[in-house]
Parts: C-alpha cells; structure tokens; sequence
C-alpha cells in the first residue's frame, strides 16, 4: 500500500501546474472508516487532538480527553495504545493529565504527552507540561513546572506539541491559542536529551520568525522542523537552529502535522472558514515535504463550510502501510482512511 500511495503522489506531481494552491479539489483517493479503535464498554470518545505510530509502523498511539475536554476530576486513563486492528492493547495517565493535546513517540517506543490546560478554567495545580513517559506508563522526565504557567528556560504557558530529533534533542511549541487578556508564549523552545535548556526563538506576530498560535510540529528527512503556525494559517519552516527558512500557506491552516519517511506531508485543517482562512476548506491535506507541493486532500464531511467551531481531524498519523488516521475535537472521534479498493 505504501508504495501504491507514493506512485500516486508522485503521479500527481506531474500534474501539478493545474491544481490551485489552495487544493480544495485535489483528488481524495481513501476511503474513511468509522469506529476503528474500540472503547471499553461504556467508554466514549473525549475531545481527541493527539495521535502518533509506534516505532512498529503498526500500533497507534491515542490520548484523548476522557470522554469529554478535560480529564480533571476523571478516573480514566488519557492515553492509550492500540494494535492494527483497533484493540486496546494498554492506558495510563489517570489523574495527571488535565488536556491532552500533543503526542509523539520517540524511536525508543518512549510516549511524550503535552498538557495543553485548554480554553475551559482549569483548578490551579494543572497543564503546562510535557511528560515523557515509558511505553509501559513509567513517567521518565517532566519539562516545565505543573500548574506554573510562566516564561523563561523552565516554563511553559500552554504547550502545545512536541517532538524528539535523532540526535535526542527536544523541541516544543508553547504557546496554545489563549484568551485576549491571558498572556501568550508564542515561541519554540529547545533542549538537549537530558531536558535541559538550549535556547528558544520566537514571539507574538505574524512576520516570519513569529507565531500566533503554534500548534503543531513535525521533522523531515533533512532535520527541517515544520511548525504549525494555526493563527497565521501557515507553515514555518527552520533549521535546528531557528533559522528560518521558508513559509508554506498551501496546507491551509495546520491544527496537526505529520511527515513520514518517504517525506509526504500531512496537514490536517480543522479550523479554516471564510473568517479565518479565506479559499480554504477543511480537511487533511497530502504533498511533499520537499517541493511543497500539495497532491492529495481528504474533505472535511461537515456540510456548513463556514462552521465557526472545529470539526475534521487536528491531529493527524500515518501507520506503516499509508493507512491515515485522524484525531478530531469536535466530533470527538478517531477516524482511519484507506486507499480505495483496499
């Protein structure tokens, strides 16, 4: 399959000169299936933004928010593993994570969760962490203070998304899209293995170098870091360094990234309307982390396109075979998508 699904990309790059840049109309050649991962009886699905493969290409990593927007006061366990198949394999994390919002594995199997806290007033004590925990639920390092929103080398207000270089270094987005009199980070801070502080770049804006709302973060082949910049409807692309290198508004506006390791792109869009993001529709948009070129797009079912709440994935994975996964929020669901015919 994955092969099929890169002669297909690749067959569309070609053909890519009479595509438009906002791609609304590239071809959709998957077919979704509802309902894949299974519950517990008598669990539902939460407010669902963090998803990510296990090192296997088979396993999916879920954390979602306890079958509501929040797992304060839950007994549930946030964060779970499932097989190929949609079979709860394993959970943890019941009582500690109050929003999750970002989640990534690392290539020791290592499951790192960001604490995002989230609009709806949360009790003091809670969020603005990234927990790193073992495939088995063993917390192995904590960065930032919980319940201690703030600035500088050992704080974060609102992390947002995560991820681990090859080299071990770590670097999260902080600064999650906050009220109008709440300050905001809006940055990407760095750190080596250890979790220790490295440097950070970024602040307030729409120039590039700047952010509104960073939600997302993803690494190619090259060790180019992409972040989702929400609020600016785009993708900043820089160096380990923080040197910027280019801006991509042709994925729309990015809640989730994800690249794989043939370099294919996936942006899922759960938020842009003719407010936020004019000529865009929402959905989960394919193409190259190399050329930028968008060749696939995935439409978001919702029938109002003007609809001024989130709908369609914000978090978005792809497993070993190409099959893609969607985390969505407000829906409040997981959804796979398959090539057609398989």
């Amino acid at each position: 399959m994955l092969i099929l699904v890169k002669y297909l990309m690749f067959f569309c790059l070609a053909c890519l000169p009479a595509i438009s840049m906002a791609d609304n109309h590239a071809p959709n050649p998957f077919t979704t299936i509802e309902g894949w991962a299974k519950l517990p009886d008598g669990r539902k699905w939460g407010a669902t933004s963090a998803i990510y493969p296990a090192p296997d290409g088979e396993h999916i990593w879920i954390a979602e928010r306890c079958g509501a927007n929040s797992c304060v006061d839950s007994e549930l366990d946030p964060v779970l593993l499932f097989d190929k198949n949609g079979t709860l394999i394993r959970s943890f994390g019941a009582g500690m994570i109050a929003w999750p919002h970002g989640l990534h594995v690392d290539p020791l199997g290592n499951v790192w969760v960001a604490d995002a806290v989230g609009y709806a007033p949360v009790p003091q004590g809670w969020g603005h962490v990234i927990y790193k925990f073992s495939p088995e639920g063993e917390l192995l390092l904590t960065l930032g203070e919980k319940g201690k929103p703030g600035t500088g080398e050992s704080r974060f207000r609102k992390p947002s998304d995560m991820l681990v270089a090859p080299n071990g270094n770590i670097f999260v987005v902080d600064g999650h899209g906050s009220a109008p009199d709440e300050p905001v980070n809006n940055r990407v801070v760095k750190f080596n293995p250890e979790g220790e502080f490295l440097k950070s770049w970024g602040n307030s804006g729409g120039d590039k170098n700047e952010f509104k709302d960073p939600h997302a973060l993803a690494m190619d082949s090259q060790g180019r870091l992409f972040v989702g910049d929400r609020g600016n409807s785009r993708i900043q692309i820089f160096d380990q360094e923080g040197n910027h290198l280019a801006t991509w508004t042709q994925f729309g506006r990015p809640s989730g990234l994800f690249i794989d390791a043939n370099d294919i792109l996936y942006s899922a869009d759960s938020e842009s309307n003719a407010r936020r993001n004019g000529g865009y529709q929402r959905g989960i948009r394919i193409g190259s982390a190399e050329t930028g070129f968008v060749t696939h797009f995935i439409p978001d079912p919702e029938p109002d396109p003007d609809n001024s709440g989130t709908s369609a994935a914000e978090g978005v994975a792809v497993d070993a075979m190409g099959n893609i996964y969607g985390a969505e929020v407000g829906p409040r669901a997981v959804k796979k998508y398959v090539l057609k015919g398989n």
